[in-house]
C-alpha cells in the first residue's frame, strides 16, 4: 500500500474517531458517509469505492455504540411513512371496489328498466288510423 493511501486511511480513521466522539472539526457531525468524507477531507467516492472496508467499519462502530446511522434512520422513517400510505391506499382501493360494484348493480337495474320502458313504448306506439270527416 502506498504511503499516500496509508495516510488517507489514517485520516479517515481519525475522522471516524472524532465523529463517534461527537467532536467534529470539518463536518456537521452526522453519522453518515458524507459527514465522514467531509470530516476526513476526502471525496465521498473515496469511501464508497476505494475504502469500502472503512465505510463498513464506520457503520459497524456506529451500531456498536447503540446509535443508528442517519441514513438508516431516514430510511426507517421513510419505510414507516410508506407503510402508513399503503394502509391508506388499500382502504381507498377497498372503498372504490365497493363503489364500482354498487355502480354496476345500478347500471344493471337501469338497463332492465330501460328495456322494459322500450317494450311498453313499442306496444303503445302503433299507428291507429283516425277516421276522417264523413
Amino acid at each position: 500500500m502506498s504511503q499516500d493511501r496509508t495516510a488517507e486511511r489514517a485520516g479517515i480513521r481519525a475522522a471516524m474517531d472524532r465523529l463517534l466522539a461527537g467532536t467534529p472539526l470539518r463536518s456537521d457531525g452526522a453519522l453518515t458517509v458524507l459527514s465522514l468524507a467531509a470530516e476526513a477531507d476526502v471525496k465521498r467516492h473515496v469511501l464508497t469505492h476505494r475504502h469500502t472496508d472503512l465505510k463498513d467499519e464506520f457503520y459497524a462502530r456506529v451500531r456498536a455504540q447503540g446509535q443508528v446511522p442517519d441514513s438508516e434512520r431516514k430510511l426507517r422513517q421513510e419505510l414507516e411513512k410508506t407503510k402508513e400510505r399503503l394502509v391508506e391506499v388499500l382502504e381507498e382501493n377497498k372503498q372504490l371496489k365497493a363503489e364500482a360494484e354498487a355502480f354496476a348493480r345500478i347500471i344493471n337495474v337501469l338497463e332492465l328498466e330501460n328495456d322494459q320502458l322500450k317494450g311498453k313504448q313499442g306496444r303503445t306506439n302503433s299507428v291507429i288510423p283516425i277516421a276522417g270527416p264523413r
